[in-house]
């Protein structure tokens, strides 16, 4: 009895504290975290400008930083005390996001968090004639001592250029501008961004060259500006990009030969220079690539023969396309001796002469193209080879090309059986089976001997048959 009188105190002592401690916080009209006045509102408002007004902040999140924080923003406690917005997103990419209104803005307010370190705005702005919203050209230097990662992904319409004032973000260490509608050429002033690990700039508007002083960029990682309309030669100074991983230029316009000094990039794992202008070669532009995991060439017309390149040398490569390239020549057994090739691409060229057996040494290939070229002569591949591949090996539209019939055999997609004579005689006449795959199914035999002079018929297989058995039991 007296236990659980004295569990019934406690209860009640416990329920009178937390009481006060309410009464406590109410009548100071204070949070538990503390966060200046001026920095709320600030948040308030840029949420209101991307969601919209009927977004009632202060009402729903009084305490942002604390035990009402706010889908997709971040706070951190500084040496003053105070908590500070940190990290801004909005859009699809993230869960716990909110998503940006059909009229949304990019609010100037932004800029008043002094203490951001991440923006990313994803899908907030889908319309580039209803509702155009173009990249602001300045205040980016307020961000100069905070951001770390810029993100602004899949917004056809956010447009206008890349601000030059996005080079005094000396803390950045990832930029990505990508899917959006952006224009005009790159700014050399991205050179000043040193610390940058991640450079994507992929399916914009964006012209002209590469600038040189991009080569400055010692920590990169990635550079991506594929799907854009880029132009020129290809700079050299790409070379001293010492941490470069993976490079991709692909679907541009750019012009000349492959810089030579990319040879230096011994940690670049991808490079995709696809779907552009490039000549030189194929021999020449491999000469200081062997080393890369995953080389994609194609649709350039840079020319050559496979012939004229030490495949051996290629011991990491993964994956090669070099379809349609404009090569020519045979396809070199030496190919076999790359051991960890997974891919390989070689269609719509102007190759020639048969595919090598040897090919099925390449134990990890699970992909083969050789569709579209001028090849010719007999596919012998195992019928494992045609089990293990199935529709990743393609070799159609070689007019010349032809498969060994066997049974219960894969059948390449594309390709017509190749025709075998069988001559058979006895005595004075002379069977000649012709096996294929005629459109009429039929099959044509020629009797020949004293008795026909040179006369011709045509039979069915049956008929064939039906002689050949008659003259060996004649």
């Amino acid at each position: 009895m007296a236990m659980r009188f004295l569990s019934w105190k406690c209860h009640f002592v416990l329920c009178f504290l937390f009481l006060i401690l309410c009464c406590h916080c109410k009548g100071k009209d204070s949070s538990l975290t503390t966060m200046k006045k001026k920095e709320k509102e600030v948040i308030y408002s840029v949420i209101q400008v991307f969601v919209g007004k009927w977004w009632n902040g202060s009402y729903l999140y009084p305490d942002p930083c604390g035990w009402t924080p706010i889908q997709g923003v971040s706070c951190e406690q500084y040496d003053d005390g105070f908590w500070y917005v940190t990290t801004v997103n909005f859009g699809p990419v993230f869960d716990n996001s909110h998503m940006c209104s059909r009229d949304a803005k990019f609010p100037q307010q932004l800029f008043n968090l002094k203490h951001l370190k991440v923006l990313s705005l994803s899908s907030c702005f889908l319309s580039p004639t209803k509702n155009p919203v173009k990249l602001p050209l300045s205040n980016w230097e307020k961000f100069s001592h905070s951001l770390e990662s810029l993100t602004l992904r899949s917004n056809p319409g956010l447009v206008g250029t890349i601000p030059s004032a996005i080079g005094s973000l000396r803390k950045l260490q990832s930029l990505v501008l990508l899917e959006n509608g952006l224009i005009g050429k790159l700014p050399p002033s991205i050179s000043n961004l040193v610390r940058l690990r991640q450079l994507v700039l992929a399916r914009n508007y964006l012209v002209g060259e590469v600038p040189a002083n991009y080569g400055g960029l010692s920590e990169l990682l990635i550079f991506d500006a594929s799907r854009n309309n880029l132009s020129g030669v290809l700079p050299s100074t790409l070379g001293s990009l010492d941490s470069l991983l993976k490079l991709d230029l692909s679907n541009n316009m750019l012009e000349g030969k492959l810089p030579k000094q990319l040879g230096r990039l011994k940690n670049l794992t991808l490079l995709d220079i696809s779907h552009n202008k490039l000549r030189g070669g194929l021999a020449e532009t491999l000469k200081e690539l062997a080393f890369i995991k995953h080389l994609v060439l194609s649709n350039n017309p840079l020319g050559g023969d496979l012939s004229g390149v030490k495949w051996e040398n290629f011991l990491n490569t993964e994956t090669l396309d070099l379809s349609n390239i404009g090569l020519e020549g045979r396809v070199p057994e030496s190919m076999e001796k790359m051991k960890r090739l997974r891919f390989l691409d070689l269609s719509n060229n102007y190759l020639s002469g048969n595919v090598s057996r040897s090919l099925e040494n390449l134990t990890c290939l699970g992909t083969l193209h050789v569709n579209g070229n001028n090849l010719t002569g007999r596919l012998d591949f195992s019928e494992r080879f045609y089990m293990k591949m199935g529709m990743r090996f393609a070799a159609w539209n070689n007019a010349n090309l032809c498969y060994i019939v066997k049974s219960n055999h894969q059948v390449p997609y594309g390709v017509k059986p190749c025709v075998q004579n069988i001559t058979i005689s006895e005595g004075f006449s002379t069977v000649k089976i012709t096996e294929g795959n005629h459109e009429d199914s039929s099959v044509v035999a020629s009797l020949g001997g004293s008795g026909f002079y040179g006369l011709w018929w045509v039979f069915t297989v049956n008929s064939v048959l039906n002689v050949f058995l008659w003259n060996m039991l004649s």
